[in-house]
């Protein structure tokens, strides 16, 4: 599995939906990854802190801006 495989993976994988033989794959990259270790953690910890934020933190007109400057967005 390539880095990149592992990312777009990483939302299946904390919700438990991979296969098993892709999650078996993750897990080994993840085993051998340092990077992908740490980006995991970031994940995890990202989802840990906005799930404890309260819904309203965002005004409607930052809500509008932030989504607005990525829904044309383009990784490299």
């Amino acid at each position: 599995m390539t880095c990149e495989e592992f990312v777009e993976l990483v939302t299946a994988f904390l919700d438990g939906a991979l296969d098993p033989g892709t999650e078996a794959r993750f897990v080994e990259h993840l085993a051998l990854c340092e990077g992908c270790e740490t980006y995991l953690d970031q994940f995890r910890t990202t989802i840990a802190e906005l799930g404890a934020l309260p819904a309203e933190t965002l005004s409607p007109d930052v809500r509008d801006t932030v989504l607005g400057a990525f829904r044309d967005w383009r990784g490299a």
